[in-house]
């Protein structure tokens, strides 16, 4: 009698079929490594839902502070340049931003009407009204950190109006349209509240005229410095 006629029938029939399928302990991997991404899926899921919990919605109010170029062509295209000045103030800002995504951002730079002062020479000459919003689009850089840092570039249009200049004999122009550029730095507090800081620079300039010939060019160019709080939903 042989040894595998000595084996109970149950052994050599599980040799046998190890025999003719050599494939199914792979099989068996693959079952479980397909078990274990199933049960890691719910906590993925997790991770997305507290990503997107903040919302696409930022608003943000910040004190501004306007420090101005204060360059000039020569007046009456002779003399010294740079004899035009307007006065650096405190603004309020406040701005609505919408994210498309973690990263990409539109904002929205509001203030309310301002009034500035203008100089001849260290002299005062007479003031004008100015709204200066402007549109941007961000990239943030670490959008589910705690400090997130963000850069921006769009475009300013400024409406000016009420110019009161050496007694109305001098005016000046209605818009002004140029580039904004932006640098920043959310913090995150909690949840949905946010410090932040924030530098732009804006191109606005405008022509000074007398009986319609222009006299000069102002080119206002200010730095905008901001700091404030956010709020995002």
């Amino acid at each position: 009698m042989t040894t595998r006629e000595l084996l109970p029938s149950r052994f050599s029939s599980a040799a046998a079929s190890r025999t003719a399928n050599p494939s199914a302990p792979r099989r068996g991997y693959r079952t479980l490594a397909g078990a274990a991404l199933l049960a890691l899926l719910p906590l993925a899921a997790i991770a997305d839902t507290g990503a997107q919990a903040e919302g696409n919605w930022m608003v943000r109010l910040r004190g501004t502070y306007l420090d101005m170029a204060d360059k000039s062509d020569p007046v009456g295209g002779v003399g010294a340049a740079d004899r035009i000045g307007v006065d650096n103030k405190w603004i309020p800002e406040l701005d609505v931003s919408y994210f498309f995504t973690p990263h990409i951002a539109a904002e929205l730079v509001l203030t309310v009407p301002q009034k500035q002062n203008v100089y001849l020479d260290g002299g005062k000459i007479g003031t004008f009204r100015h709204l200066p919003p402007s549109l941007l689009l961000q990239y943030h850089f670490a959008p589910h950190s705690t400090w997130r840092p963000y850069i921006g570039a769009g475009i300013n249009a400024t409406r000016i109006w009420d110019a009161e200049l050496a007694g109305n004999t001098l005016a000046l122009d209605r818009w002004s349209v140029g580039p904004v550029l932006q640098i920043g730095m959310d913090y995150r507090l909690t949840r949905n509240w946010f410090l932040n800081a924030d530098i732009k620079k804006t191109w606005i300039s405008s022509d000074v005229k007398a009986a319609g010939a222009k006299l000069s060019q102002a080119k206002l160019d200010p730095w905008l410095f901001s700091v404030g709080i956010g709020y995002r939903f």
